[in-house]
C-alpha cells in the first residue's frame, strides 16, 4: 500500500521542469461501452509489425485495462503489444482510473487483463496481509482472487513503492546507503515528511523502527511522491524525502534511494491480473502466461524509472516507449 495511490500522479507534475510534447496510446478494436466510459482517449492504429496469424480469429479478444497514471498505462501497453504480436486482438481501455474504479470492472469482465501492484492490490482486499515481501504479497493476492476467478501471474523484480531518498551529496557526506544509517546523523538532516506522517504507520512507525526520534528536529511538511517535495530536495531545502521508487525525479536529479533494510514498506512488485474465463479460451495457458511473465521479468526499478522520465518528463508516446523497451529486451521485433 502506498501512502496514497494518487501520489503516483505527482511524478507527472515534473513535466513543468522540462520541455515536453504530446503523447498517447493506441487501440486495435472498439471498446465495450461499460469499459469505455471511464477510460482515457485511444486511437485505432494497429502496430504494423504485428505478424499475421492464421488462427487469429480463433483467439479470444483481449480487453486490456489500466489505472489512470502513466506507469500502469505503460505496462498495460507492453502487455497489449506482446499479445498483438502473437495474434491476439486487443481492445485498450487504458487510464480507467483508480483501483476502486478499475478492479470492479475486472471482476465484472468489462476488462479481462490489467497490471497490478501486489502490495496495493492485496491491500485493496485485506490490509492486514500486506508485507514487505513481494512474493508473499503476490501469493496472498492470488489466494484472495481465486474466489473471484482471477489469476495472478508472476512478479517483476522492480517495484514502485514508498522510497526513502536523499541527494547524492548527502549520501556521500554521511555514507548513507540504507535507512539504518539515518539514526546516527538524524539531527543533521532536514526531513521532508508528508503532513499525515504523525498518524501514518508507513511513515512515523517506519522512522521510529529505524531509531529516528519522532518528530525530527528539522521537519518540513510536504506531500510524498509529489513534485514540490522532489524540488525541495533538489534545491537543498530538505535533505530527506519520501518519494515513490520509480518517480522520474530520482533519475532526473540523480537522487539516491536508501535500502529499506527492515522492510517497513509494503512490497509493490508489478504483476498481471487475468480473468480465468479468458484463460479458459487461450488454449495453452502456460504459453499465454509466459508472454506476460517475460515482460514482467524485465521490469526492474531502474528501467521503470527511466521509462517514467521518457513518458512523464519528456512526454514521449506511451506506445513508442513500450515498443522500444520490448525491442531492446528481445520481446518484440
Amino acid at each position: 500500500m502506498r501512502f496514497a495511490r494518487v501520489l503516483a500522479l505527482g511524478a507527472t507534475m515534473l513535466v513543468a521542469f522540462a520541455a515536453c510534447s504530446s503523447g498517447g496510446g493506441g487501440s486495435t478494436a472498439t471498446a465495450s461501452p461499460a469499459a469505455t466510459a471511464p477510460a482515457a482517449s485511444a486511437s485505432t492504429a494497429t502496430p504494423s509489425d504485428a505478424p499475421a496469424s492464421a488462427d487469429t480469429g480463433a483467439k479470444p479478444e483481449i480487453k486490456m485495462g489500466s489505472d489512470g497514471f502513466y506507469e500502469s498505462k505503460l505496462v498495460a501497453e507492453m502487455f497489449a503489444q506482446v499479445l498483438e504480436a502473437n495474434g491476439y486482438t486487443v481492445t485498450r481501455n487504458l487510464g480507467i482510473g483508480a483501483r476502486q474504479v478499475r478492479q470492479p470492472l475486472l471482476e465484472k469482465g468489462d476488462i479481462n487483463i490489467t497490471p497490478e501492484y501486489v502490495g496495493s492490490g492485496l491491500g485493496f482486499y485485506d490490509k492486514t496481509k500486506v508485507t514487505g515481501d513481494g512474493q508473499a504479497n503476490r501469493d496472498a493476492l492470488a489466494a484472495v482472487l481465486q474466489g473471484k476467478a482471477i489469476s495472478v501471474f508472476g512478479i517483476s523484480p522492480g517495484q514502485d513503492q514508498n522510497a526513502a531518498v536523499v541527494r547524492k551529496d548527502t549520501a556521500d557526506q554521511f555514507k548513507l546507503t540504507k535507512m539504518s544509517d539515518l539514526a546516527a546523523v538524524q539531527d543533521q538532516l532536514r526531513w521532508g515528511l508528508p503532513p499525515d506522517c504523525d498518524t501514518n504507520p508507513l511513515c512515523k512507525d517506519a522512522l521510529v523502527s529505524y531509531g529516528i526520534t519522532y518528530p525530527p528536529k528539522q521537519r518540513e511538511a510536504l506531500a510524498a511522491c509529489d513534485a514540490p517535495i522532489a524540488q525541495a530536495l533538489q534545491s537543498k531545502g530538505i535533505d530527506f524525502a519520501w518519494l515513490c521508487s520509480t518517480q522520474p525525479a530520482i533519475a532526473q536529479f540523480g537522487f539516491v534511494l536508501l535500502a529499506d533494510d527492515k522492510q517497513t514498506q509494503p512490497a509493490e512488485n508489478m504483476t498481471a491480473l487475468v480473468r480465468d474465463d479468458l484463460l479458459a479460451k487461450v488454449g495453452d495457458k502456460a504459453a499465454f502466461q509466459k508472454l506476460l511473465d517475460d515482460v514482467l521479468a524485465k521490469l526492474t526499478t531502474e528501467q521503470l524509472t527511466k521509462m517514467g522520465v521518457d513518458v512523464a518528463v519528456d512526454q514521449k508516446d506511451v506506445a513508442d516507449v513500450a515498443k522500444a523497451f520490448l525491442q531492446a529486451n528481445g520481446l518484440a521485433k
